[in-house]
């Protein structure tokens, strides 16, 4: 009988324990997926554009051109420059209101 309740106990405990870790990671993520969430939110409410997987994915996309187009002006490329910030500027011009 002092056997089986010794194990019982042990058992609650690695319960308990293995418990309180899954709480606390689940607290964690979940305060990473707000923060996400809010930071997302903030950014597409000062940008003016639709908060949604596809904007976020066209935003970038759109700065990624605009990078593209600066680093053209720096190799004295105006050309393929001018290309590049066009596309970048019509781009982060339908995206944003």
């Amino acid at each position: 009988m002092r056997t089986e309740s010794f194990f019982e106990w042990l058992g609650q405990l690695l319960g308990s324990i293995i418990r309180t870790i899954v709480d606390a990671l689940e607290g964690f993520f979940d305060l990473i997926a707000s923060a996400g969430h809010n930071f997302l939110e903030g950014l597409s409410g000062a940008l003016g554009m639709d908060h949604s997987l596809l904007s976020l994915v066209a935003l970038v996309l759109g700065l990624w051109l605009l990078f593209s187009a600066v680093r053209a002006f720096m190799r004295r490329s105006f050309i393929s420059g001018l290309i590049w910030l066009l596309l970048g500027l019509w781009l982060m011009s339908w995206l944003i209101r």
